[in-house]
């Protein structure tokens, strides 16, 4: 998955599919030059995970994900995490009711569909850390009580690097909860151009439905898309092949641990998800190596030595991806 990768083909054989397809129309009308940040938006949201996009301010990381929650007919909420968020302003708490003196619970924005986690490492670890049950139980418990959220539930956090002044970086338990990471890089001169030839015939980023995006997709649609994905074939030499990539990069000397079987699983997911959107039935190698990077460049933990050498995990995968025989 990059920034040179078409658009998946549409389909008028299979309704879920025509579907999702436009959605990325919709969302196109107001995001340029971000394909593969849309991408891994629909395929976290066919195989129901969640998505972080990385990049620096400006790269149209919110707008982004307000328009895809515009492209869908589904509940969402925005949380923008600040150093004084607290978990109960996003989970929910206990309040009383004065009518009946008893307590109750109130629930918070994450009993939506669709969460906009918007600057999500300008909190503190315990705050993000609020968003761990959610996301990998789809539940919230408060005060010994569980509580089921909606269905389907995706989280989308933006962040920008952690250099930049004010910001925390994400424990690794936060991260392996994000299905994909994505890094949104400024965007090239054409659509750069493009960007501001929008801008001087009157788009306004704060009026999303003034740009005619409007909802395609609903919940049926999404859980059809699921169910479709779910019925993906994966042949043993891929499933294979995965296996042989995971094991690989927990053999480089630059990292302290490689990814683990739950990367392997996540991998195994999102490929599945990428042969669907190609109009696919069974997955290739190629659908591997198109989703890799966003799936465990993430979850791999670099050795100190390496990064004062200048290595990052990216490099340590595209080793590991050059290393490791493609089946045939």
């Amino acid at each position: 998955m990059s920034e040179s990768t078409p658009p998946p083909p549409p389909s008028a054989a299979d309704p879920a599919l025509e579907r999702l397809t436009a959605v990325r129309a919709e969302v196109g009308k107001v995001v340029v030059g971000q394909d593969a940040a849309v991408s891994g938006l629909i395929v976290a949201l066919l195989c129901g995970g969640h998505v972080l996009l990385e990049g620096v301010p400006g790269t149209a990381k919110t707008l982004l994900v307000r328009t895809l929650a515009a492209a869908l007919d589904v509940r969402t909420r925005r949380v923008q995490f600040t150093p004084d968020l607290m978990p109960g302003d996003i989970t929910g708490s206990m309040v009383l009711d004065p009518r009946s003196a008893e307590l109750s619970f109130r629930e918070g924005p994450l009993f939506t569909n669709l969460l906009l986690a918007d600057e999500i490492n300008r909190t503190p670890p315990k705050t993000q850390s609020a968003l761990l049950e959610a996301m990998e139980e789809r539940q919230v418990s408060v005060d010994g009580t569980s509580h089921p959220l909606p269905d389907p539930f995706l989280v989308a956090a933006t962040q920008n690097p952690v250099e930049f002044e004010g910001t925390y970086p994400l424990p690794e338990a936060q991260l392996d909860r994000f299905l994909l990471k994505v890094v949104l890089p400024l965007p090239e001169r054409s659509a750069e151009v493009e960007i501001l030839r929008r801008h001087a015939d009157g788009f306004d980023p704060r009026d999303v439905a003034g740009a005619g995006v409007r909802a395609v997709a609903g919940p049926a649609d999404i859980h059809a898309a699921q169910r479709a994905v779910a019925g993906v074939s994966v042949g043993p030499e891929v499933a294979g092949y995965i296996v042989d990539l995971a094991r690989a990069t927990r053999e480089s000397p630059s990292l302290t641990h490689g990814v683990s079987p739950r990367g392997a699983t996540a991998l195994l997911r999102t490929a599945r998800a990428w042969a669907w959107l190609h109009g696919r039935d069974f997955t290739t190698p190629d659908d591997v190596k198109a989703l890799a990077q966003a799936t465990l460049a993430h979850r791999l933990g670099l050795r100190p030595e390496a990064e004062l050498d200048g290595v990052d995990a990216t490099q340590v995968l595209a080793a590991a991806l050059a290393a490791v025989p493609v089946p045939r």
